[in-house]
């Protein structure tokens, strides 16, 4: 790679790692990033499947999914297929694996009123995923091939062949890897599907955002027959996909040790610094040298990821502190029920639970939307405010849960002033104007009729 090239690279890493995590919120922007499936779903709207099936297009679009691109193609070998209807094939077997892994986790949400985001709160589960994301990324950087063993290979042969058999159980894979990673979308339709507990329409909810999800695949995997000729260029976009699936993996693992949060600062400078360290990578060699070539390429490549991934890794954590900052610094969250609602009653005040997880998209969008806008601050001042932070699975937050029949995250809970839960409840990212909404509603919730509040309590 040219030195002008490198150094345009370098200087696009850096405002991608300086600016790109709080342009981002850590996940979709903008406050309705479930593409209102949340309040389609409730309304019963048929609308709602065909915004289920462009939310598994946007999903395939973001980091964890699109890295698995080319890796899929090869693995089920739609590229080498003699014939377009064999490699169509080919595609639709790898995208019904997907389908059938989502459709599983909607049942399981209807059987089990569960949602799948709870599941991440398990660290055996967020530990077999970044390890396979760290597998991946070896792989895009050339430390193994992803294939069948040749002996499963020529067994496989005999029973429809290795290809689609390799094709359906790598769907499979891919659903379980991308899950973390699908946002407000999966995490509106599984709650509501957990709440509905309805296998049919969580099997069909599911289904429909699993074909769009793998939509992508199945044109690249049934069209691009001939991809271009491999060369340096290509080395290159697979030491992307391998740092993106790098950082992905760590990014993970961070959050399973509490201390490390203490390294992550929330000003503009360490991020500045942290853009400056991975642009360093990119011309040390993270992108254009090779872990084929001489001693000295070799070193220069491992330094130059290390560089680059941990200056992304930090990037976003600070970011995340940063938002945790600016949520914070929004009104005073109290962080434990009893107190919250001893104040309430003390001082004859509603309260405001905010069910809150790490790994939740939704949860920092509600944060940094409707919890950051001046009006809503205001009309929360009436309130107590309490946030459970629900990103460990703790016997005090599983408690909670049941105790609230709170399936997903988010979860908005309102109590008047009386200490009763009010028949309404917020599940999904909303913007300020709905959020005032909400608001008010609780304090008109025992006003009229009285008779309904009567058989509330």
């Amino acid at each position: 790679m040219r030195l002008v090239s490198r150094i345009l690279l370098a200087a696009l890493t850096f405002a991608a790692v300086a600016w790109l995590p709080d342009l981002a919120g850590l996940g979709p922007a903008g406050a309705r990033s479930d593409l209102h499936l949340g309040t389609l779903l409730a309304e019963g709207s048929i609308v709602a499947f065909a915004v289920a099936f462009v939310g598994g297009v946007a999903t395939s679009l973001t980091p964890c999914v699109y890295p698995l691109i080319p890796i899929t193609v090869s693995i089920f070998g739609a590229r080498k297929a003699a014939t377009r209807a064999e490699s169509m094939a080919l595609s639709g077997l790898y995208v019904l694996g997907i389908a059938v892994m989502y459709s599983a986790l909607g049942v399981g949400a209807a059987l089990t009123g569960k949602a799948f985001g709870s599941v991440m709160q398990n660290p055996w589960v967020i530990g077999f995923v970044a390890i396979v994301l760290a597998a991946m990324a070896a792989s895009m950087f050339g430390a193994f091939e992803l294939q069948l063993p040749s002996s499963w290979q020529a067994r496989l042969t005999h029973v429809g062949g290795a290809g689609r058999a390799g094709a359906f159980a790598m769907g499979l894979v891919s659903g379980i890897i991308a899950a973390p990673c699908t946002g407000p979308v999966l995490a509106a339709a599984l709650t509501f599907v957990a709440a509905k507990g309805s296998v049919a329409f969580g099997f069909g909810i599911m289904f429909t955002y699993a074909l769009g999800l793998g939509l992508l695949f199945f044109l690249i995997g049934a069209f691009s027959i001939h991809l271009p000729k491999s060369g340096a260029w290509m080395e290159t976009v697979k030491s992307l996909f391998g740092v993106a699936l790098l950082a992905a993996a760590v990014v993970f693992r961070k959050d399973a040790f509490p201390q490390v949060k203490a390294l992550f600062s929330a000003s503009r400078e360490a991020a500045f610094v942290a853009a400056g360290l991975a642009a360093i990578g990119v011309l040390a060699g993270a992108l254009h040298a090779s872990f084929n070539g001489p001693a000295l390429e070799r070193v220069a490549k491992s330094a130059g990821v290390a560089l680059l991934v941990g200056g992304i890794v930090y990037a976003v954590g600070a970011a995340g502190v940063r938002e945790r900052a600016r949520a914070a610094a929004a009104f005073a969250w109290l962080h434990s029920e009893e107190e919250a609602i001893a104040l309430a009653k003390a001082e004859g005040r509603p309260i405001l639970v905010d069910f809150w997880a790490e790994w939740c998209t939704a949860c920092k969008e509600l944060d940094r939307t409707a919890f950051a806008d001046d009006r809503v601050r205001e009309a929360l001042s009436r309130f107590v405010t309490v946030k459970v932070d629900a990103t460990n699975d703790t016997q005090e937050v599983a408690a909670l849960l049941d105790k609230y029949g709170v399936v997903g995250m988010p979860t908005l809970v309102f109590i008047d002033r009386r200490g009763h839960e009010v028949p309404v409840r917020v599940t999904g990212a909303i913007d300020a104007e709905e959020m005032l909404k909400w608001l008010g509603a609780v304090d008109r919730a025992c006003l009229t009729p009285v008779v309904a509040c009567v058989m509330r309590w």
